[in-house]
């Protein structure tokens, strides 16, 4: 069973940039393909981005693209999502996820971490 741990967030002015990292541990083959769902309050969960194990693939919700950016680790252990130009609506619980593909992690039908919260002020 993998095990997913999530770090960084925090609170963040508007137009302000933060990271959150996490890692994984368990079988390679179930955080082959990790990403990042985000839950505001009173809102249902939602995608918010995705990479496979050869990160030539990734996905991203029309909400963040271009302002978030996934990545791997060169070990494929910690998967990152680098947030810039931080609206308060991206305020929420940070979920990281792991699956075998990329189209279960898009699912959300992979395993989940704790979550992190990031709140961003106006």
């Amino acid at each position: 069973q993998v095990r997913l741990h999530e770090f960084g967030g925090g609170l963040v002015e508007a137009g302000g940039s933060l990271k959150l990292s996490c890692l994984a541990s368990g079988r390679t083959n179930d955080f082959a393909a990790m990403g990042w769902f985000r839950q505001a309050p009173g809102k249902e969960r939602e995608f918010v981005a995705g990479i496979a194990w050869d990160e030539t693939t990734t996905r991203y919700s029309d909400s963040v693209k271009g302002r978030f950016t996934i990545s791997r680790d060169i070990y494929k252990t910690t998967v990152s999502l680098q947030m810039n130009s931080l609206r308060p609506e991206d305020t929420a619980i940070y979920s990281c996820t792991a699956a075998p593909s990329i189209v279960t992690v898009a699912s959300g039908r992979g395993s989940w971490g704790q979550g992190t919260q990031v709140t961003v002020s106006s």
